[in-house]
């Protein structure tokens, strides 16, 4: 147990330090391997690229930074597996509603207008 642990620690401290992330716990045979599996709010903030806060003394942070919508179609595609939409549109419109629950713009723009202008073919999303 405290190998797992330490295992957990090792995996996350790389590139996820600072964010919630599950971690994929796997046994077999009495081995277990680690795996992260970052939601999508995390890989949203993780875009935004922005100095790694102390989670246990700010709460409920807001992120008012800016990312390009072809960080928005990169995450989508990575999500695509664990995603419930038919194609890559809907799961960039998954995406865009994490965006705007993390509270950061999409070029510039509120990502509900995004979604919108998307839902109305305004802007093109390539089908993979």
């Amino acid at each position: 147990p405290k190998k797992i642990g330490e295992d957990i620690a090792k995996e996350t401290a790389k590139e996820w330090k600072g964010l919630r992330v599950t971690v994929k716990l796997t046994v077999q045979n009495r081995q277990a391997k680690v795996a992260v599996v970052p939601s999508a709010a995390a890989l949203v903030i993780k875009a935004l690229k922005e100095p790694e806060r102390d989670r246990k003394k700010t709460k409920n942070i807001k992120h008012n930074g800016n990312i390009s919508l072809d960080d928005v179609i990169e995450i989508a595609k990575v999500m695509k597996p664990r995603s419930m939409a038919k194609d890559l549109r809907g799961t960039v419109k998954e995406i865009l509603g994490t965006c705007v629950s993390v509270g950061c713009t999409v070029d510039g723009k509120d990502p509900k207008d995004l979604q919108q202008e998307i839902s109305d073919g305004e802007i093109d999303v390539p089908l993979e």
